[in-house]
């Protein structure tokens, strides 16, 4: 397995970064696999999957740059750089570190990527500035119309898990970040699954990156810098909030449906009215009501106050899906 060994102070001065770039990164890796994780990301893919192979079938030097760099087990490093994480950058801003790339370095990480020699097709100089340009079309016709909806998810997650640190340590926090990653204990972090030499990361600031999409990466940066990009716990339900069966909405009424259906897994009250877009005050009455009919619970977590479904609750959710 891949870990990484941290010592006390890197923990002690590690941090959630919100990152644009990751978003349209994430973003990017979604559209080029085509397929959807949940229902919200399947209503992205319909309205942008077709003009974004559209685009890609007139520029099949690019299309191959992203298969190469981006659709293995490795990412090339130059497409995936670590975010400064000294305040949040603008996405031009983190998109020019790409742009400044030496035609060499992309060459070089687009070999490891391949795991042999690199295609003709991409020994050429252009490749920082061609993969600038399709990351920057994801943003601006993809990611940017909805980027604020996005943020508050984004947002939402790291209170989250923040209450998780406070009250539960590194363990409580790291616990779902992404598939094969858990806290060994130790100052140890695994962060895959892989057969890979332990790295030692002292000395270096380590962020956590959350990203709207299902699958993260992580980074590094010289040794200065490493970056865990990982899925958040809540998703783009699509512009009317949580997919909700028919027969249950009718029982609940849709807003109170909706917010039970999002419970799978414990959220704050932030959350909830970032992934639904309904008011504090509507989201409060709701809550209220399923605790007291017995289909959540709710718990404290450091400062935060997080509500999971019951037993009950998700008996409700399932019913329709047995009939």
């Amino acid at each position: 397995m891949g870990w990484w060994q941290v010592n006390a102070d890197t923990l002690a001065e590690s941090r959630f970064v919100i990152s644009a770039l990751a978003e349209a990164i994430a973003s990017l890796k979604s559209l080029d696999r085509g397929t959807a994780a949940h229902p919200g990301e399947h209503v992205w893919l319909d309205a942008h999957l077709p003009a974004y192979r559209e685009r890609l079938a007139g520029d099949p030097v690019t299309a191959l740059l992203v298969r190469v760099g981006l659709g293995g087990r490795w990412n090339a490093d130059f497409l995936t750089p670590t975010p400064a994480g000294e305040g949040e950058q603008s996405f031009e801003e983190e998109l020019t570190r790409i742009r400044r790339t030496s035609a060499e370095a992309a060459q070089a990480d687009l070999a490891v990527s391949v795991g042999g020699p690199l295609p003709a097709e991409l020994r050429r100089p252009d490749l920082p500035e061609r993969a600038a340009g399709v990351l920057e079309w994801v943003w601006r016709r993809a990611v940017l119309p909805e980027w604020p909806r996005r943020r508050r998810i984004l947002e939402a997650d790291v209170v989250a898990r923040t209450g998780r640190l406070s009250s539960g340590g590194w363990a409580a926090a790291m616990g779902d970040m992404r598939p094969g990653m858990r806290w060994l204990g130790g100052g140890r972090l695994q962060i895959n699954t892989y057969d890979y030499p332990p790295r030692e990361i002292g000395e270096a600031r380590l962020m956590f990156v959350p990203v709207t999409a299902r699958r993260g990466w992580v980074s590094w940066d010289d040794g200065r810098r490493y970056a865990v990009v990982y899925p958040c716990s809540g998703t783009l339900a699509g512009p009317d909030g949580a997919v909700v069966p028919e027969a249950l909405g009718r029982l609940l009424g849709p807003g109170r449906a909706g917010v039970l259906v999002l419970l799978d897994t414990p959220k704050s009250t932030t959350q909830l009215v970032a992934l639904t877009g309904q008011g504090l005050g509507s989201v409060g009455r709701h809550l209220k009501v399923l605790l007291e009919a017995g289909l959540v619970r709710r718990r404290r977590a450091g400062r935060s106050v997080l509500y999971s479904r019951t037993r009950a609750g998700q008996v409700l959710v399932e019913a329709p899906a047995r009939r």
